[in-house]
């Protein structure tokens, strides 16, 4: 055993930990491999005793405690790696801990310590640091502070990974003298300031990764030059402006570009058919306007297009036909008009397409790739027609001349005869007082009549064990019809004022309004002492049911997923809808989940059309105390931003399972302040559901902490006391999908997929690996 020089353990489902002697044991060893396991306890401080170590690999385990300084003593060193297991550094003494001592390895290449609680400020010093270290990772690590402005001493760096981090500050423009960087991540932390032309400097630049940040200005045009080296350019989920510069468009090379969720202007240039290998591009929640060009037909590698949530307009290209390799295709929220070309239907490997909340007519294509979408990809374009599948109208079809000689005839007959049975009612009505039951049908949605004697029968004479719930203005009964489809059946009390009045608002509204997380109206019935909404029925209940009994549990994400649901549907109400909407009352009772947990909006019994307008007076308050903004209780102001205070309560008490009536909340004392209070003080783990977190020495409660502190903070600035301050439920949408999206990726470190015999590594960032020979093989799609 002694005269060992090479062990290689990697990926055997080992368990337990490391003895304790095993340097002593070992002291021959040059190559030590035990990644992929599942490791535990503490680094052996005497591994230093095997002083011929060149390499370590540890990754991917739950190794714990401090790493060892003596780590430091192996000045043979070549690669150490200890990526993905839950070790810390001693900030206690941080003139000795790990990050002070590394400069002793004079012949350390690669350094990956990424995924690992770290929990430290980026304090160190790259000026003393090997001139042979060609490979550092260091994220998802909790680093703090700025990037050191001598990071530009290591010259033989081709790969740099600083992503998923809480680091400030600006990008150091010394990092331009990084002449062989290849892959640079420092994406997911609060970098701020411009992106420095210097980077353009780095002539052999692969992957450049600058997303999730807080960079403003402009995107450098020297960009364009890298035309020889850059194949993956992400900047999205920063504050960028200006206008794309017409040299990106030169990177003619490029594979993957990704310039969404920033506040982007302008055209999309006809420059963008140059991109003819390009995979993927997203330019998606920017301020793009004109239309799409038509040299996209140029775009025949293309896999994923997203160009949602701008303001393009004008048709859609049929030349996207020719984007034969496309599997995704966004064009959500814009004002694209026209047809939908039934060219597209030769786009067979097209998986997923996002056609809705747009100004599309005529009718939806049935072949191809059709055969599998549903409403949801056409959604808020009210001229479409087409097959039931896609719940539109159906499209009317021109009769020839010789059926129409034929029937109209009959129809005139038919229209004589109409018209004499109307007016001999009207003479019956006028001499009979009593009124007749009269069903109100919902245009586009109600598929089939609905009597007061029905629904009597489906909730079996709306019976007490029926009873789903009651609110401000009546009840909620479940039924069940003969075809056993089950429903919601709200009933409205006659008694209380404004009852009628709110049936009616229904009744105009829930017709009109479709949105997959909006309650859908099957159809409503009205008579003189009877007036009912049919609705979908939720099975899952109520947001409240989940929040607050004792055999409902909801995680994390799926928590993050309903303020999603919940926050897009408000956005339709406040900023899609044809007029906007007010829904005055929302509240963890008014969400209600479906089969698959997605949250649908309830009850809009004192929602108000405001007209185009920002506000209306209403004088009645109607709203749940807890959730009102000031001024609507106080000056009753209808507002799109009072809907806004709602919805940061609503999070707020999602996650903390705090009520706002709470008997803690007395005085100047409020949720939304008890909550800032404690951000400020940086103890929001004093305040969320306890089962969120989990222990500290969870692998992800560094992670879920930070994801938390996101979240309340949105919350936070939804719940200003003052209206102007309040952010609307666009920004809240789009900040909600960014704090997802840093958190899946953060946790989707701990399940990086390694080949240890192969030395291929696809990360959370895949491009910046260990060996960037893998680097096509992780390609994001």
């Amino acid at each position: 055993m002694s005269t060992i020089t090479g062990l290689d353990l990697n990926l055997n489902q080992l368990s337990g930990s490391l003895p304790t002697d095993i340097g002593l044991a070992l002291p021959k060893l040059e190559e030590f491999y035990a990644g992929g396991n599942h490791l535990s306890g503490v680094i052996p401080k005497s591994i230093s005793n095997a002083s011929e170590l060149r390499r370590i690999e540890l990754g991917l385990n739950s190794f714990s405690g401090f790493i060892p300084t003596t780590l430091c003593l192996l000045t043979n060193l070549e690669r150490l790696s200890l990526f993905s297991n839950n070790l810390t550094i001693d900030t206690s003494t941080p003139e000795v801990n790990i990050f002070s001592c590394l400069p002793n390895l004079r012949n350390l290449s690669v350094l990956s310590v990424g995924s690992n609680p770290l929990n430290a400020k980026l304090s160190m010093s790259f000026s003393n640091f090997s001139a042979s270290l060609q490979n550092l990772f260091l994220e998802n690590c909790s680093l703090r502070g700025n990037i050191p402005s001598d990071i530009g001493n290591l010259s033989s760096l081709t790969v740099l990974n600083l992503g998923g981090n809480q680091l400030s500050g600006p990008i150091p423009s010394s990092m331009g003298r990084l002449h062989n960087l290849q892959g640079l991540g420092m994406y997911d932390n609060t970098l701020q300031g411009y992106i420095p032309d210097e980077l353009c400097q780095l002539e052999n630049l692969f992957g450049l990764y600058l997303g999730g940040n807080q960079l403003s200005g402009s995107v450098p045009s020297c960009l364009g030059n890298l035309t020889a080296s850059l194949r993956l350019l992400y900047l999205e989920s920063n504050l960028l402006n200006s206008t794309i510069p017409s040299t990106l468009w030169g990177l003619t090379d490029i594979l993957q570009l990704d310039l969404s969720s920033n506040s982007l202007i302008g055209p999309l240039s006809g420059g963008v058919g140059n991109l003819k290998v390009a995979i993927y591009i997203n330019v998606s929640y920017n301020q793009l306007s004109g239309s799409i060009p038509s040299s996209i037909e140029s775009l025949v590698s293309l896999v994923n297009l997203s160009l949602a949530h701008n303001n393009l307009e004008g048709p859609i290209p049929s030349s996207f036909a020719t984007c034969l390799s496309l599997e995704l295709l966004d064009l959500s929220r814009n004002s694209f008009t026209g047809v939908i070309p039934k060219s597209l239907e030769a786009l067979s490997h097209l998986k997923h397409l996002n056609l809705s909340f747009n100004r599309l007519q005529g009718e939806i294509p049935s072949g191809g790739p059709f055969k599998n979408f549903s409403t949801e990809s056409f959604v808020s374009n009210h001229g479409l027609c087409g097959a039931s599948q896609f719940e539109v109208l159906p499209c009317k079809r021109k009769a020839s001349m010789s059926i129409l000689k034929s029937i109209i005839p009959g129809i005139l007959s038919a229209m004589l005869l109409a018209t004499s049975i109307i007016w001999m009612l009207m003479l019956h009505r006028k001499k009979n007082a009593t009124a007749a039951a009269h069903i109100i049908l919902m245009p586009q949605v109600l598929c089939r009549r609905v009597s007061y004697q029905e629904l009597l029968c489906a909730t079996d004479g709306f019976n007490e064990s029926n009873l789903l719930g009651i609110g401000g203005f009546g009840s909620v009964y479940k039924g069940t019809f003969p075809d056993e489809a089950d429903v919601a059946i709200k009933v409205f009390n006659l008694d209380l004022e404004g009852a009628f009045a709110s049936f009616e608002v229904e009744c105009e509204m829930l017709s009109n309004v479709r949105h997959r997380n909006l309650v859908k109206v099957i159809s409503c019935c009205s008579q003189i002492d009877f007036k009912g909404l049919v609705l979908n029925y939720m099975p899952n209940g109520s947001l409240e049911k989940w929040l607050y009994s004792q055999n409902s549990s909801l995680d994390l994400v799926q928590r993050l997923d309903i303020m999603i649901d919940v926050a897009s549907a408000l956005e339709y109400l406040h900023h899609d809808y044809e007029v906007p909407i007010v829904h005055c009352d929302l509240k963890p009772s008014n969400i209600l989940l479906d089969d698959d947990m997605v949250a649908h909006v309830a009850d809009f019994g004192i929602a108000k059309l405001s007209g185009g307008g920002d506000s209306m007076t209403q004088t009645m308050t109607l709203a749940t105390i807890g959730y009102i903004a000031p001024e609507y209780g106080t000056e009753g102001i209808v507002t799109r931003r009072g809907d806004v205070y709602s919805f940061g309560i609503v999070v707020m008490e999602t996650f903390t399972r705090r009520k706002p009536t709470d008997e803690i909340f007395i005085g100047e004392m409020r949720l939304s302040q008890w909550v800032a209070n404690h951000l400020v003080a940086n103890a929001i783990v004093d305040v969320v559901d306890a089962t969120l977190l989990g222990t500290e020495e969870d692998h992800e409660f560094l992670s879920k902490r930070e994801c938390l502190s996101s979240i309340m903070r949105l919350a936070v600035a939804c719940s200003a006391e003052s209206p102007e301050e309040r952010i609307n439920m666009q920004e809240a949408v789009a900040m909600l999908k960014i704090i997802k999206i840093k958190f899946s990726k953060q946790t989707a470190a701990g399940g990086v997929k390694t080949d240890y015999k192969s030395n291929e590594v696809c990360s959370r960032k895949p491009h910046i690996s260990e060996m960037l020979d893998n680097r096509l093989k992780c390609v994001k799609k």
